[in-house]
């Protein structure tokens, strides 16, 4: 079990004013800022790294969502994942990548931004089309839910989301530069260069199914998964609760940790200290109106 403290709710000033943000489902921290993505918003949710003050919208793609729940869940672009990049020529301070699920056609935009030096947000959104790139993963997997992506040791990463009826977790990478090349510009989207499917576990019988992850310095990479009784990629379910986990360079899974509050995790963000994994995860409620959560939780490293 892995202990995890509240740190805040994740309050929201809009244009109406206070508000939260609800379905919370990537994260990512950049210098003294937490980002997070929302899978029913139209906007990336900015917040300060320290403190509970209100966090402001910037938005990502034109338009309105319905505030019906079928009409929105059937409008809404699924954005479930959202990584940072590394600097290069075309974002020399890095950039953040926003992501659809894919398990919809409408599922399919991304959202590129750039930072400057501090980790702020900086120029103006550019709008791409995962079509391409999704293209042969929709050939290897019916059932396509794509939940977290990540950078982290030439490649880039991401996580296909299993469900109660199949199970199939599984890290898909890219050739990191090819990525890059086809995010500036200058090269077609590239083809996946492997998969490695992954069996987290269950809570109460509930398998449980990706839902994020983040890169380590080291070479390693860290997961946030819920167990969520629902078998397929479009509906929820209840959430029976989440765990961590850690997989090695080499690509073994070597800890799954259930966390000690009955939650759906759906965003992670780490930092390594003193050979402590210092953990930020962020939560969906499945509930627009309840707000989601941001909570912390430290773990030594496994061997």
């Amino acid at each position: 079990m892995l202990d995890v403290e509240v740190v805040r709710t994740l309050s929201m000033e809009t244009g109406s004013g206070a508000g939260h943000l609800s379905a919370a489902s990537g994260l990512v921290r950049v210098g003294q800022r937490l980002y997070v993505v929302a899978d029913d918003e139209l906007q990336l949710a900015v917040f300060g790294l320290v403190g509970d003050a209100p966090g402001s919208l910037r938005r990502l793609f034109d338009g309105e969502l319905p505030a019906a729940h079928k009409a929105r869940k059937k409008a809404k672009p699924d954005l479930e994942a959202l990584a940072q990049l590394p600097p290069c020529q075309s974002w020399p301070q890095g950039a953040l990548l926003v992501l659809g699920s894919g398990s919809r056609p409408q599922r399919q935009r991304a959202a590129l931004l750039a930072c400057d030096e501090v980790g702020d947000l900086r120029g103006a959104v550019r709008e791409l089309d995962l079509s391409a790139l999704y293209a042969p993963l929709h050939v290897q997997h019916e059932h396509l839910n794509i939940e977290g992506a990540f950078v982290g040791g030439g490649r880039f990463c991401l996580l296909q989301r299993g469900n109660a009826t199949n199970a199939a977790n599984v890290l898909i990478t890219f050739d990191w530069l090819a990525v890059q090349a086809w995010l500036s510009g200058t090269a077609p989207a590239p083809e996946p260069v492997s998969s490695a499917p992954y069996d987290l576990g269950s809570i109460d019988g509930v398998p449980l199914c990706f839902t994020d992850g983040a890169a380590l310095p080291d070479g390693r990479w860290v997961f946030c998964a819920a167990a969520e009784a629902t078998d397929d990629n479009y509906a929820d379910g209840p959430c029976r609760g989440s765990a961590v986990g850690v997989v090695a360079a080499d690509g073994q899974l070597r800890a799954v940790l259930p966390l000690s509050l009955r939650c759906k995790a759906e965003g992670i963000a780490a930092t390594v200290e003193n050979g402590v994994l210092q953990l930020l995860l962020v939560t969906d409620p499945d509930d627009r109106a309840a707000p989601a959560l941001l909570l912390s939780a430290n773990l030594a490293l496994p061997a």
